[in-house]
């Protein structure tokens, strides 16, 4: 479940680096000087997939930490989301959803990521009317997904 995520590092010419990071309080961080990703050593695999895609996204865009709170709530805001939309497939989340009756934590055991990859997942989810869209945008047809929705 990890191989696209290491094949888009590559694809994107990015070091990917299992170290110790601890004594920094974080699992994971992209240097956008030395095009590099350091993991946290020996991380749960939905803890792997999750932290990794979220520092795949700073490495896309290429963010470097700002002296201004704001613009480095956007940028972990945008990871998180990102990364959600490539580890959660859409049929598979409403199954879980369902399934587990809305529980965050349980549908992200099911999911294989973190409780905050599920929470982005919905923040980029809207209801209209009838369906569901999920990252929608202004204009007819803009939108990653359209699921009729049910009750």
């Amino acid at each position: 479940m990890t191989a696209p995520l290491f094949h888009m590092a590559a694809v994107l010419g990015v070091r990917v680096i299992h170290t110790d990071l601890t004594h920094l309080g974080r699992d994971g961080d992209y240097n956008a000087r030395t095009n590099t990703i350091r993991l946290q050593e020996g991380m749960s695999r939905r803890l792997l997939r999750s932290v990794f895609a979220h520092e795949l996204c700073h490495a896309v865009f290429g963010d470097v930490p700002s002296k201004f709170g704001p613009v480095n709530a956007k940028q972990e805001r945008r990871a998180d989301e990102w990364a959600a939309l490539r580890l959660i497939e859409h049929d598979h989340y409403r199954e879980v959803e369902h399934l587990r009756d809305g529980n965050l934590a349980l549908m992200a055991q099911d999911l294989e990521v973190i409780d905050d990859i599920v929470k982005a997942y919905q923040r980029v989810l809207q209801r209209i009317g009838d369906a569901v869209y999920v990252e929608p945008r202004m204009g007819a047809g803009q939108y990653r997904h359209r699921v009729e929705a049910h009750g």
